[in-house]
């Protein structure tokens, strides 16, 4: 399974995200599917964007967990 850091990242540069949502041209019900991981696709675009805003590689922004993890990471 493929996860979104885009949460993680925030944290680690100390921005909130309330920030990112701003700089964003997402309604926010999209926005929070996408940080939460709770969508199935995303637009090039937007992955663009978050990368851009994060300043990292796209690649960066997705984590590839197994599913034995899975429990571990939606307790969180």
């Amino acid at each position: 399974m493929i996860r979104l850091r885009i949460l993680e990242i925030l944290e680690e540069q100390h921005h909130t995200k309330y920030w990112l949502f701003k700089q964003m041209d997402l309604s926010y019900q999209n926005f929070n599917r996408i940080v939460n991981n709770e969508t199935s696709s995303i637009r090039f675009d937007n992955l663009e964007k978050f990368s851009i805003l994060l300043q990292c590689p796209i690649g960066n922004l997705f984590e590839v967990i197994n599913e034995d993890n899975l429990d571990e990471i939606e307790k969180k």
